[in-house]
């Protein structure tokens, strides 16, 4: 259960750690991240290297160990390289177009869908013809990003018969037969 807890986390050049009072702050080129721990965990941090600690091996203790270890790569992860996710709208006369941080779809209702999105997540919009519309989210905040992918993806889900909805790009879609006459 706790072997992810074990692993060494690198902490790459131009990456600072700092945990004061049980709550963890990352800062590195792409921005800043927080996290409160809770449970007796503690880091120790050595040669561009941070590991955690649990004070017991309880199965508590052993669950927040790589919970904790998962959420603190997934932040020096995000403020070094950061996160993208790409979105791809399949459909006739689906379409996506931003301005700014407003997100404007089109995916087939009888009125357009503008999602505002957060100032940590930058939007892409790339429209070729021929080709489905991308939607291009990236942001150095792991969660958050998912949240976002996930709302957008809940507009218009890919369905089985005829693979028509957003779904990310390279997803397999599990296809149906339809009806046979």
């Amino acid at each position: 259960m706790s072997r992810i807890g074990h692993a060494i986390i690198e902490i790459p050049a131009g990456v600072t750690i700092t945990e004061k009072d049980g709550i963890v702050t990352v800062k590195g080129p792409k921005g800043e991240l927080t996290q409160q721990l809770t449970g007796g965990i503690t880091l120790e941090q050595q040669d561009g290297q941070l590991s955690l600690k649990r004070p017991l091996d309880s199965k508590q203790h052993k669950a927040l160990h790589g919970l904790y270890r998962a959420l603190i790569h997934n932040m020096v992860v995000g403020t070094s390289e950061g996160f993208t996710k790409k979105l791809e709208l399949v459909g006739v006369g689906y379409r996506a177009s931003n301005q700014g941080q407003k997100l404007e779809l089109a995916l087939g209702f009888s009125h357009g869908i503008v999602l505002e999105l957060p100032n940590e997540v930058k939007v892409e919009t790339l429209t070729e013809k021929g080709k489905n519309p991308i939607i291009t989210l990236s942001s150095h905040d792991k969660q958050l990003l998912g949240m976002v992918v996930a709302k957008i993806r809940s507009f218009r889900k890919p369905e089985p018969y005829k693979g028509k909805g957003v779904r990310f790009v390279g997803e397999n879609v599990r296809r149906k037969a339809g009806k046979s006459a």
